[in-house]
């Protein structure tokens, strides 16, 4: 048994003081590059190797470009529908149209009116938000917990809210007359 392999041997124990002295000694300090490593090399270097000759560079132009800033001949249309990509027109700039202060800010189109609600959503929505707050009253005030007001809350809260799933449309793909809203998977 002359030849003995390392997960037979014991393991030495390990001078932990030497280990932290060694760090300390050589904080600061870059390692050596393994055996084999070229050195590092830059990038105009590392140009200069696929040609004898040093890249040229490209002359500036004699004169910089006045470009108006970008989006500036964008005007938005006030359209029906929220604003969306076919909501907009380009205008055409006129001679002296474009000055400093004009930057192409967005100004969003005027929102269209909320609809009117009926009253059975009106109804459903007092019942959904007033249950809750009649009974977070009726404890802040200490008022006696009867069947009657506890009815009201729980039952307008919950008749309420199935009212309300209950209208809610469904977009069926099969109903949707207006394919142009997007892609249909």
């Amino acid at each position: 048994m002359a030849d003995q392999h390392d997960a037979d041997r014991e393991p030495q124990p390990i001078d932990e003081e030497a280990a932290w002295a060694a760090i300390v000694a050589g904080y600061g300090t870059e390692p050596a590059d393994p055996p084999g490593a070229r050195p590092f090399k830059s990038v105009e270097d590392m140009a200069g190797l696929e040609a004898d000759e040093p890249p040229k560079r490209p002359e500036p132009p004699a004169e910089p470009e006045e470009r108006p800033a970008l989006g500036s001949s964008i005007t938005f249309a006030p359209g029906v529908g929220g604003a969306g990509p076919r909501d907009y027109r380009i205008a055409e700039p006129k001679d002296g149209d474009l000055d400093a202060s004009d930057e192409g800010h967005f100004v969003p189109p005027e929102p269209p009116p909320l609809p009117e609600a009926d009253t059975t959503a009106k109804f459903a929505w007092l019942g959904v938000i007033g249950g809750p707050v009649l009974m977070l009253l009726a404890v802040v005030f200490r008022w006696d917990m009867t069947w009657w007001l506890t009815t009201l809350c729980v039952g307008g809260f919950l008749g309420g809210f199935i009212t309300l799933v209950a209208r809610m449309s469904t977009d069926d793909d099969e109903d949707r007359e207006d394919p142009g809203r997007g892609a249909v998977v």
